[in-house]
């Protein structure tokens, strides 16, 4: 699961653990502040009583993809493809802690130092600051 502020792109968290999107959502409302929408797929980890009534009670709308749509997914498709391509391929992760750790180092390349060509060459970072 992921955390992405779609006016920058920037990821602003992410999850490996199965179960765990109640909790990272409450960690990124508590660190970047309370968004307007929340978007997801109709999986139910997302569709789930706890999971919206904590959402609906902070006053987040929540936006579903439609059944089935892989475009709705385009920015995850793609940010997994520069995933797998940048990161998961190069390196041979031995075990979970590795790759959390290459994936935790990968993502803050990917937010303050990777230049996106969808944004005029700039980092998701520096337009999540200017968003902000």
């Amino acid at each position: 699961m992921f955390i992405a502020s779609c006016s920058s792109v920037a990821l602003r968290g992410c999850c490996l653990r199965q179960g765990g999107q109640l909790n990272l959502n409450e960690e990124a409302i508590e660190m970047h502040g309370k968004p307007e929408i929340i978007n997801s797929d109709q999986g139910s980890q997302f569709t789930g009583m706890e999971y919206t009534e904590m959402l609906l009670s902070k006053g987040i709308k929540i936006s579903m993809d439609g059944k089935g749509l892989a475009i709705d997914n385009i920015f995850i498709e793609r940010l997994w493809k520069s995933v797998n391509y940048e990161c998961i391929y190069l390196h041979a992760f031995k075990d979970g802690v590795q790759l959390y750790e290459g994936l935790d180092n990968y993502f803050t390349f990917y937010n303050m130092e990777r230049l996106h060509q969808s944004l005029d060459y700039e980092t998701p970072e520096s337009l999540y600051k200017k968003a902000a």
